[in-house]
C-alpha cells in the first residue's frame, strides 16, 4: 500500500524524492519520510505526518543536499500516522536506514529478541524491527548485504523494503519477499532509481526491471546487481515503458478522476484496438495461451478478484456462461483462498486486478497454480507479479489511471472480459458467426456511445445538489447490471464516505425494503432488457414506500420518468454492453456528490490505489 522511492546519481536527491513521492501519494498519505546521504556521507532524515506538503515544508526549512536517498508515502498498518511512525526507519545508531511496504507477521518475536540484545525503538510500527535486525546480524556478516539478505529471510509475511547505509554512501539495496507491492528499478543516464510504481520512475527513465519474490538488487548510479536471497546472480530483463505512459496530467480538469472518467471512450478505443476489427468485424485475440483444442475443453471457469474488480469478475461470469457456455463461478479473492479450491485439468481462473500487486488476488493465484489450474490474469500494467504467476495476461489497455476510485480501469476491464467471452464462444461454436459479426459491430459503437453519455454532465450535479446531505443510498439492479448496482455503491462509499449499498431487486422483499422511507434515494439501474418488468416492479413498491428513485434508464423508456424523481439515461443498447453503458453515469453521481461534500476526491481517506497487503 506505501509508496517507496531511491535515488543515486549526479542530481540533489530531494527534489526528484519528493516529486517521486507525489506521483506516488495515492499509495499511501497519512505520513511521509525521506533520508538523504549528505555531503559528508552522514544519512539526514526528515519526516511529517499528514499530507506530502507537510514534509515539503520541513524539507525546504532543513535544505538537506546529497545525490543518494530514499523516501516514503505511508499507509498506516501498525500504529498511527505520527512523525516517529513515519519512514524511513533507523537502527540504533542511525547508520542504517529503510523505508518498508508490507506487514511483518512475527515482528512481535523479532522485537523482543532484539531488545533483549539492547537495541530500543523508537516507533509503533512492525517496520522498524528491519534496520535493527540488519544491524544486528552484520556482526554475524561478511557484508552489508549479506545482513540485508539474511534478514529478509528471517521476515515472514509479503515484504519490500529499500536500505541505505553510511557504510555504502552511494549504493541503495532492496528486496522483495512474497506477494507484497513491487519494487521496479529504472535505469537512467548515470543514475538509478527505485520505486514501488512506475509512476515515480516515468519522468526520468522509461528502461525498468521488476524485482519478483526472494529478489535482492543492490544499484549504485551505473549499475544494478541482481540476486536471490542466498547470494547469486541472477538476470534481469530490461523493458521499456509504453509511452502513452507518460500522459499523467490532470490537463483542465479539476481531478484526476474527472479526467479518467472522461478518458472513457478513447480508452475502450484502445482496449479494442487490435482486437477487432472495424472494417471486416472481426476478432482476435493473440494474448490468450490457450490452443483451440483446450479452449474446446474447458468445463468450468472461476473469476476472482477484490473490490472493483471483483464486480468485474461478477459481471464477467454472466458473459462466460451465456456466450462461451461454460459453467463459471466467481468468487472474492481473499477469501477464495481459504476454502481449499479444488480444479480439474479443464477449469481455467481468471484473475483480475488493475495493478496487479493486490496480495490476496496473487495469493489466489498461487492456489490455484498449486492445483494445476490454467490461468489468465487481466491487468493494466506489463511485468506485474500476476503476469508473473499466470499462464497468460490480458491488457486492459486503460492507460495511467492516477485516480484512487477506479473509473477507466474498470471500463476497460469490463470490455477485455466480454471480448474474452466472445472469443471462447466463437471458438467452441456455442456464438455463431452471425452472432459474432452483431455483438462486433455494437463494439464498434460503444466509444461514441460512451462518448455521448458524458455531453450533458449538468445532470449529475443536479442531482448532487439534491441528495449530497443523506446519510444512506441504495443501489438496485437485476442479472448483469446487479454487480453494477454494487460498483455504485462502492464508488459513492469510496470518495463521499456516504453509507450505500448494493442489491439484486429481486432480494428487495428480503429485508431491505423495510429499510426505505423518504430519506433513502434509490438509484435504480433499469435499461430496457428482459429483465426490464421486473425492475421496474421493484421501483414501483420502493416509489409507494416514499422512497426517491433516480432511474438509470434507457433512451427509448418513455414511461420510467412518470415512477422517478430524477432520470439518467444510456444510449440503447443490447443487455451485454449495458454494464459498460452503467458505469459513466455510476461514477459520475459518485463524483459530483463528493464534490459537493467537499470530499478529497483523488486521494479518499484510508484508502490506496494498490492493495498490497492482506
Amino acid at each position: 500500500m506505501c509508496g517507496i522511492i531511491g535515488y543515486t546519481g549526479s542530481r540533489k536527491a530531494g527534489p526528484i524524492l519528493l516529486d517521486g513521492l507525489s506521483n506516488l501519494e495515492y499509495r499511501g498519505y497519512d505520513s511521509a519520510g525521506i533520508s538523504i546521504m549528505d555531503e559528508e556521507d552522514q544519512i539526514r532524515t526528515c519526516r511529517a505526518p499528514g499530507k506530502l506538503s507537510n514534509l515539503k515544508l520541513i524539507a525546504d526549512q532543513r535544505n538537506i543536499s546529497g545525490t543518494s536517498g530514499i523516501g516514503h508515502t505511508r499507509w498506516a498498518t501498525h500504529g498511527p500516522p505520527t512523525d516517529y511512525n513515519a519512514h524511513p526507519h533507523s537502527d540504533s545508531h542511525g547508520n542504517i536506514v529503510v523505508a518498508h511496504n508490507g506487514i511483518v507477521e512475527n515482528y512481535i518475536s523479532i522485537k523482543k529478541d532484539l531488545i533483549q540484545t539492547g537495541h530500543i525503538f523508537r516507533s509503533e510500527t512492525d517496520s522498524e524491527i528491519i534496520p535493527h535486525l540488519i544491524e544486528e546480524l552484520l556482526a554475524q556478516c561478511s557484508s552489508l548485504e549479506e545482513a540485508i539478505r539474511e534478514a529478509a529471510k528471517r521476515l515472514k509475511g509479503a515484504n519490500t523494503a529499500v536500505i541505505m547505509s553510511n557504510s555504502h554512501p552511494n549504493k541503495i539495496f532492496a528486496f522483495r519477499i512474497g506477494n507484497a507491492g513491487g519494487i521496479v528499478v529504472g535505469q537512467g543516464d548515470g543514475e538509478m532509481l527505485l520505486a514501488s510504481d512506475i509512476t515515480a520512475l516515468l519522468p526520468h527513465t522509461r528502461s525498468v526491471a521488476y524485482l519478483s519474490d526472494s529478489d535482492f538488487v543492490t544499484v549504485d548510479k551505473d549499475s544494478a546487481q541482481y540476486s536471490n536471497l542466498n547470494g547469486e546472480s541472477i538476470d534481469k530483463k530490461i523493458e521499456i515503458l509504453s509511452s502513452d505512459l507518460l500522459i499523467a496530467t490532470k490537463g483542465e480538469y479539476e481531478h484526476f478522476m474527472l479526467k479518467e472518467i472522461n478518458d472513457q471512450p478513447k480508452a475502450v478505443m484502445g482496449a479494442l484496438k487490435g482486437r477487432i476489427s472495424f472494417t471486416n468485424l472481426r476478432l482476435t485475440f493473440d494474448e490468450i495461451p490457450l490452443s483451440t483444442n483446450e479452449i474446446k475443453a474447458l468445463d468450468r471457469v472461476v473469476l476472482v478478484g477484490m473490490g472493483t474488480s471483483l464486480h468485474s469478475a461478477m459481471v464477467g461470469r454472466t458473459w462466460v456462461e451465456r456466450l462461451s457456455g461454460i459453467s463459471a463461478e466467481w468468487d472474492n479473492s481473499s477469501e477464495f483462498r481459504y476454502r481449499n479450491p479444488k480444479f480439474s485439468r479443464n477449469t481455467l481462473v481468471i484473475s483480475i486486478s488493475q495493478s496487479g500487486e493486490t496480495a490476496d488476488t496473487l495469493s489466489a493465484m498461487e492456489i490455484s497454480r498449486e492445483e494445476g489450474a490454467k490461468q489468465i490474469t487481466f491487468c493494466n500494467y506489463e511485468g506485474t507479479q500476476a503476469s508473473r504467476i499466470a499462464d497468460g495476461t490480458i491488457q486492459i489497455k486503460a492507460g495511467l489511471e492516477v485516480g484512487v476510485a477506479a473509473s477507466k480501469t474498470f471500463t476497460c476491464t469490463l470490455v477485455s472480459l466480454y471480448l474474452l467471452a466472445i472469443y471462447i464462444g466463437q471458438i467452441r461454436g456455442h456464438l455463431p458467426n452471425t452472432a459474432v459479426d452483431e455483438i462486433i459491430a455494437e463494439l464498434s459503437r460503444l466509444p461514441q456511445m460512451l462518448s455521448h453519455q458524458l455531453d450533458n454532465q449538468d445532470q449529475y450535479k443536479t442531482i448532487a445538489s439534491e441528495y449530497h446531505n443523506r446519510d444512506n443510498f441504495l443501489f438496485i439492479g437485476r442479472g448483469i447490471n446487479y454487480p453494477m448496482a454494487m460498483e455504485g455503491a462502492l464508488k459513492l462509499k469510496e470518495i463521499s464516505y456516504i453509507h450505500a449499498e448494493g442489491y439484486p431487486a429481486g432480494e428487495m422483499k428480503h429485508g431491505p425494503i423495510s429499510l426505505i422511507d423518504s430519506n433513502l434515494p434509490i438509484i435504480a439501474l433499469i435499461p430496457k432488457d428482459p429483465l426490464y418488468e421486473k425492475m421496474l416492479s421493484s421501483i414501483s413498491e420502493a416509489k409507494a414506500r416514499g422512497g426517491s428513485i433516480i432511474s438509470i434508464a434507457s433512451d427509448s423508456d418513455t414511461s420510467i420518468k412518470e415512477i422517478s424523481s430524477q432520470v439518467v439515461r444510456i444510449p440503447d443498447a443490447s443487455e451485454f454492453i449495458t454494464p459498460m453503458l452503467m458505469a459513466t453515469p455510476l461514477q459520475l453521481i459518485s463524483y459530483h456528490i463528493a464534490i459537493k461534500r467537499g470530499c478529497n476526491i483523488d486521494q479518499p481517506r484510508n484508502l490506496a490505489k494498490s492493495v498490497t497487503v492482506e
